[in-house]
């Protein structure tokens, strides 16, 4: 993790789960930090911890990535500290579990906004400046939801593809101006996603992965130029065994996985 020693970094969802680990593993490795999230109680104390253990420096800003205004308003923050920005963590995200026609319009529109919209923005607020110094990173923590249909949570498989094939493009349009961008995409995670999601019935304990496991995989292949990651290799096998199966039997096989019990 020494690849950031010094610079600054910028952490989207960083008050737990794989954000959090992501922070934890930077200022480990000398990194200093910019935290965002909406729980800015946590963020104090996140930040406050690993600036004493590590000896960085540590900033946060309180935003809900749901609001359109909020990219922009972090953007302001970081140029107001004239914090130069080299490595930019697209973290934040979640999903929510259900038939499609009974869930809230509004929860699935701000998730778009949150796994898609907010990314794009951050994105392309901050890659300006990198191709301008010729130096920067971009991790987008996609998903192995990214590779195919899953019926149950259609929009979140839908905003994590989106994650992934944007990043794969922006590695090639970057590349050659020193920018390098990277898509991880985890599977089943130790944090709380699933809790928000609504989906702990589907976790399987024993084979979640770590969230500083996962954290690790992702800082490591954007440092080593990957366009992207699947953590683990269980789930690198069963992302890739798929193109080996039609498209619709994908489709199906998990829409029985993930079907709604009927209520007694």
């Amino acid at each position: 993790m020494d690849a950031w020693r010094g610079k600054w970094a910028l952490v989207t969802g960083a008050s737990a789960g794989i954000g959090k680990a992501l922070a934890e593993e930077l200022a480990a490795g000398g990194t200093n930090l910019v935290l965002t999230a909406r729980r800015s109680d946590r963020l104090q104390q996140i930040s406050q911890s690993l600036a004493a253990r590590h000896k960085i420096r540590a900033e946060i800003f309180a935003a809900d990535l749901a609001d359109p205004d909020a990219p922009q308003k972090i953007f302001g923050f970081t140029a107001a500290k004239n914090l130069d920005i080299d490595l930019l963590i697209n973290n934040a995200g979640f999903g929510a579990y259900g038939e499609f026609a009974q869930t809230p319009a509004q929860r699935l529109l701000e998730m778009v906004q949150v796994n898609c919209a907010a990314v794009v923005h951050l994105t392309r607020l901050y890659l300006s400046q990198m191709i301008a110094r010729k130096r920067g990173d971009i991790l987008v923590v996609a998903s192995t939801a990214s590779f195919q249909a899953v019926p149950y949570i259609s929009t979140y498989a839908a905003t994590k593809a989106f994650d992934l094939i944007c990043a794969e493009g922006l590695a090639e349009e970057a590349k050659p101006h020193g920018v390098r961008v990277c898509a991880l995409c985890p599977g089943s995670t130790e944090s709380e996603f699933h809790e928000v999601a609504h989906q702990t019935q589907f976790v399987a304990k024993q084979r979640q992965e770590t969230a500083e496991k996962v954290a690790r995989t992702g800082l490591r292949a954007l440092a080593s130029g990957k366009s992207f990651v699947v953590s683990g290799l269980g789930n690198y096998l069963g992302a890739f065994m798929e193109r080996f199966v039609p498209r619709r039997m994908v489709a199906r096989i998990a829409a029985g996985m993930f079907r709604p019990k009927a209520q007694p």
